[in-house]
């Protein structure tokens, strides 16, 4: 009857092993399979987040360039800025350089009134002031001619001559003209993003740089749409430059000069084939582990002060909420049958160890009946 036991026993414990094992094996390989595939499923959906956000940023800014071009191309504007060089015909150099000091000088006095007045009242300030009130995304509009001189302006320019602003030197690019766009402000007063988009004024006909309209341009539309997206409950899109600086995020502004903790795990990514191809990372950060889709605007290639990139980051432990519930009871499972198994060789090792001890037990009584019987 005991070697019955023990034979089925023995059966029962050799089929278990071939089952549990191999299952567990291939649950842990499932569970681990199913948890990658999430990831890069997440990552991707993350990454082309980043992509559209990235095409959104591009087509706006290129389309307030384009709002810019157009007011430096009327004829209106074109016409005052090429009668105010006429009056540098016969003057020198010397001589036009004395005379914008001066009116510098003067700008914010009385003495300068009759001026500021024809740069506000002309034709084509009127016609910028009118554009400015269609598009409300251009806050202020100076058209100046080939020294830098306010020609027409939708507003009182802070100073007469623009030479001596830093986009100037960008916009003339030694004669030829050249579009420039300058990084992101912040307005304090009405709490707005803003930049600055310089459009050279070339000659009919010739090409030859004549002037420069400037508009300050409000993005923050643009913001606030990106900071308006959803990413489930802990997610966030971010615009940061190229050093890392959060340029725009949910409650941030340009002027808190706030580092993305997410832009260090991105900026390793960057640096490879294989981590661009990819468009998303894994990034541990003080509240935990999050996954981080990213892409570049391109506007850079253009405008270099808009190496912008976008961020759409969310917590990794939501974002793998879907299987992570799964997963965790795979494992359960895994481990309560790898336990019954242990626990089932242990019984099995100590049942074979208790038949031994009750056969050298019974040997030992067999021995000694005969050896009674034989005296």
């Amino acid at each position: 009857m005991a070697r019955d036991v023990h034979i089925s026993l023995q059966r029962l414990l050799t089929g278990l092993i071939i089952v549990i094992v191999p299952l567990s094996v291939l649950g842990l390989y499932l569970t681990s399979k199913s948890d990658a595939n999430l990831r890069q499923a997440v990552g991707s959906h993350l990454k082309t987040f980043a992509q559209t956000d990235a095409a959104i940023a591009s087509q706006f800014i290129s389309d307030r360039v384009v709002d810019v071009r157009t007011l430096a191309a009327e004829p209106g504007v074109v016409d005052a800025i090429t009668a105010a060089n006429r009056s540098y015909e016969r003057i020198s150099d010397d001589a036009i350089t004395g005379r914008l000091e001066k009116i510098e000088q003067q700008w914010d006095t009385a003495e300068a009134a009759p001026l500021v007045k024809v740069v506000l009242s002309s034709g084509a300030a009127g016609w910028l002031r009118r554009q400015r009130e269609v598009n409300p995304r251009l806050l202020k509009v100076i058209a100046v001619d080939q020294v830098g001189a306010a020609v027409a302006a939708s507003d009182k320019p802070v100073h007469y001559n623009q030479t001596d602003k830093e986009y100037w030197a960008a916009i003339y690019a030694g004669g030829r003209g050249a579009v420039t766009v300058t990084g992101v402000r912040f307005d304090e007063p009405t709490g707005s993003n803003y930049i600055g988009i310089g459009v050279p004024v070339l000659e009919p006909g010739t090409g030859r740089f004549i002037g420069a309209v400037s508009a300050l341009v409000d993005v923050s539309s643009l913001f606030s749409l990106l900071n308006q997206q959803q990413v489930g409950r802990s997610g966030r899109v971010l615009v940061v430059s190229g050093d890392g600086t959060v340029i725009s995020a949910p409650n941030v502004t340009p002027t808190l000069k706030l580092k993305s903790e997410e832009f260090l795990a991105v900026r390793d990514a960057l640096g490879t084939v294989e981590g661009r191809q990819t468009g998303y990372v894994t990034a541990t950060m003080k509240n935990g582990r999050r996954l981080v889709g990213f892409a570049e605007t391109g506007l850079a290639r253009t405008y270099p002060n808009l190496g912008w990139l976008i961020l759409v980051s969310q917590d990794q432990q939501e974002a793998l909420a879907p299987v992570l519930t799964l997963t965790q009871f795979a494992l359960l499972m895994v481990v309560l049958g790898l336990l019954m198994l242990t626990l089932l060789v242990v019984y099995f090792f100590l049942h074979q160890q208790e038949q031994f001890e009750e056969g050298k037990i019974l040997q030992i009584q067999d021995r000694s009946k005969r050896s009674g019987a034989s005296a």
